[in-house]
């Protein structure tokens, strides 16, 4: 089975930009969020610069997740994103940041999430240790207001008074 280790920081300035390796716009929706009581999975469709795929979650906001990914056509994914998804349609543009053995993902928002800038880093344990970058704020691993699959139902500018 799949797991996915991953801890959510916010990002105190842009001195990471200086330290890129890579660039990827995507655009992602949910065709089902996994924040209603019964529903265990989140289920995103994602475009990712020209690769698209469907990815499970396991529901539970959490540090430690189940999570399954398949590849599908372009052009199914257009259409989910389109006509399929509930919520809005997430848009931002993943940074690949290396920082000693490991690589951080910047994740920069636009559209209604515009401003919100997070920080990932996929471990492959829990209490893995990491280096914590000087432009690495605060983490917000616990906090579902920093979920895209929150994010969908309750953008970042309604929030953050925008």
């Amino acid at each position: 089975m799949a797991i996915e280790i991953e801890r959510k920081f916010t990002v105190r300035n842009d001195a990471w930009r200086e330290q890129v390796s890579r660039a990827q716009r995507i655009r992602q929706g949910y065709l089902q969020s996994g924040l209603e009581p019964s529903q265990r999975s989140s289920i995103r469709v994602r475009i990712c610069d020209q690769r698209a795929s469907l990815n499970i979650k396991s529901a539970d906001m959490a540090i430690r997740r189940s999570e399954f990914e398949y590849p599908v056509a372009l052009e199914e994914a257009r259409f989910m994103l389109a006509h399929l998804c509930e919520g809005a349609i997430i848009e931002k543009t993943r940074y690949c940041v290396p920082a000693g053995r490991h690589v951080w993902e910047i994740d920069v928002f636009e559209g209604d999430n515009a401003g919100l800038v997070i920080a990932e880093i996929e471990l492959a344990s829990e209490d893995e240790a990491f280096e914590k970058p000087p432009w690495l704020g605060e983490e917000v691993s616990d906090d579902p207001h920093f979920y895209n699959n929150y994010l969908i139902r309750c953008p970042f500018r309604c929030w953050q008074g925008g």
